[in-house]
């Protein structure tokens, strides 16, 4: 494997919306990220992914988009981008935005053309179909629930096509022109903008049939069949996509891409990542994989410990000599980590700092998501009004369909809604947590009176010194090639509750410890090991190392 730039780095994400309101309107801004750069520097960061703040309706929060290449009002302004991107580059901060073509807006200009003009050029750019006996194309199911088709405006008999919401029209990746146009797009932001990469956003769902054929339903009971069938019957059609824009962006820039793609395997895992793979990295969805095998949030089983060991140990495997995944416990689409994959006894700082060692010392590029290097848990939300979620709202209207209370209901949105990750981040114990002045667009976290960067930042003991140290450590030159670059060797899990690793070259071994469960558990080291960081009560003697209930450990053996 061919050594990279961005190979070791530690990546941070910003859900902008959120961050810091630095003009009082209740919304975060460009100007509130720059605020913050110092903050990130101290924490260690090297890669900032920042959700989409280009020009948008905000159907789906900014993932559709009206034009690629300016900013979106409430954000700031392309001025404002500029100076972020000085500040950063001033603490060696790359920059990562959201690249999303797999769709765009309704309210893009090439959409609004397509409605005027089913004939002209920039209708080709999206896939419009004639109806079929007085019905949609085909019985694709769109992410969000209802058919993948809608009337396109003004006309009969033609429909568009929409994987995600209504108004986020498909792109025909099988146009030429319309592929040109996006790497155009993109290396005008790799090079005359100088960014460092993009997140590649829902990017395998370009893999389609042209055909659209009719699929034989699945079990939902609405004579339906999810899109992402589709999507799995053609991951060769989108790879061949993937190389070209590769070769074309990233690679001929050398620049960072990190794509959100599910479904790996050994058979696939060198197309995506490695020397020949279309991205630098992908994010490690395992966990969440395992978790969401229900179409609705109701039917989510809660993983075990053991379970979750098992497949993100897997993915490790899985990723092996290749080429690096990213590890992730959280990001904008999901609840609270330490709340989704933690026992509840482990709720707290002790289960985040254990998580966090785990996330920051796996094999990989690992992402932090905003709040999570305070131990920011799931927010309590009291009814549906209070979530904002175009998802949220679809499985709301679901549960209920299904015959569940309003409880019940809101339980289950409590557990998995995509709004946890949306919250406004908690920098003091303010009305309003120091996000802004002002009442913001979303429910602050009920925590936020101990559970901010304030609080936390005075307390040598808390999450987020803790966070501190590891990613300190990680950068050490003494550690750094083991922790980029040392094979992964899993380790037996002696309570069903422990996550124990060994990071390991030709020369050193560090072993990592994560015990979850109700007792300490019991590890043989030799007589010169070294606890490098450990986040609560661990020793060595007699050649064991001891790790208790709720801690972790790193130890050079």
């Amino acid at each position: 494997m061919q050594q990279k730039w961005w190979h070791g780095k530690t990546a941070y994400q910003i859900y902008p919306r959120s961050f810091k309101d630095s003009n009082g309107d209740g919304v975060g801004d460009l100007p509130g990220i720059i605020e913050k750069i110092p903050y990130l520097a101290e924490l260690g960061i090297e890669l900032l992914w920042i959700s989409p703040i280009y020009k948008s309706p905000f159907a789906d929060m900014g993932y559709d988009i009206s034009d690629y290449q300016d900013i979106d009002p409430v954000f700031g302004s392309m001025e404002d981008f500029k100076r972020l991107k000085a500040e950063a580059d001033k603490y060696g901060i790359g920059i990562i935005m959201d690249l999303v073509v797999n769709h765009c807006s309704d309210e893009h200009e090439w959409f609004k053309k397509a409605c005027a003009d089913p004939s002209c050029k920039e209708a080709s750019y999206f896939i419009i179909r004639e109806g079929k006996d007085g019905k949609v194309p085909n019985n694709l199911r769109a992410n969000f629930g209802g058919s993948v088709w809608d009337k396109l405006p003004g006309h009969d008999n033609l429909y568009y096509c929409h994987f995600f919401h209504k108004k986020q029209p498909d792109l025909d990746w099988f146009n030429p022109e319309l592929r040109q146009k996006i790497y155009e797009m993109m290396n005008w932001w790799l090079v005359d903008m100088g960014i460092a990469g993009f997140r590649v956003d829902a990017i395998m769902c370009i893999g389609k049939d042209p055909s659209y054929p009719q699929y034989e339903p699945d079990d939902v009971g609405d004579g339906m069949c999810s899109c992402g069938k589709m999507n799995s019957d053609n991951v060769d059609v989108a790879i061949n996509f993937l190389h070209e824009m590769n070769e074309q962006t990233f690679r001929k820039h050398d620049k960072f891409a990190v794509g959100e793609v599910f479904g790996i395997s050994k058979e696939n895992v060198a197309d995506f990542i490695g020397d020949n793979g279309v991205f630098s990295s992908i994010f490690d969805f395992s966990a969440r994989e395992a978790l969401t095998g229900h179409y609705c949030f109701y039917g989510f089983e809660k993983l075990s410990v053991a379970r979750y060991r098992e497949v993100v140990f897997a993915a490790q495997e899985t990723a092996g000599d290749c080429g690096f995944l990213a590890p992730v416990i959280e990001n904008h689409d999901e609840p609270r980590g330490v709340s989704t994959w933690l026992p509840p006894m482990w709720h707290n700082a002790k289960g985040a700092k254990a998580l966090g060692t785990v996330n920051l010392t796996l094999k990989g590029i690992p992402f932090i998501f905003q709040g999570q290097e305070l131990g920011m848990l799931n927010t309590r939300f009291d009814n549906i009004d209070e979530l904002d979620d175009c998802q949220s709202k679809d499985q709301y209207a679901m549960c209920k369909a299904h015959g569940l209370s309003e409880t019940v209901t809101m339980q289950v949105l409590n557990d998995q809604a995509r709004d946890h990750g949306r919250v406004p981040m908690s920098w003091d114990d303010s009305e309003y947590a120091g996000f802004s002045t002002v009442k913001p667009w979303m429910k602050v976290n009920q925590d936020k009176d101990t559970v901010n960067v304030a609080t936390e930042a005075k307390d040598p003991d808390s999450v987020l010194n803790y966070y501190r140290k590891l990613i300190k450590l990680r950068r050490d030159p003494q550690y750094k090639e083991i922790f980029t670059y040392g094979e992964f060797v899993p380790m037996d899990d002696p309570n069903g509750h422990t996550l124990a690793y060994l990071r390991r070259t030709s020369d050193r071994t560090i072993m990592v410890v994560a015990n979850f469960g109700a007792w300490p558990v019991q590890f043989p080291v030799n007589e010169s090991s070294t606890i490098l960081l450990s986040s609560d009560r661990v020793k060595v003697e007699n050649n064991q190392l001891t790790v208790a209930e709720g801690s972790s450990a790193i130890v050079l053996l």
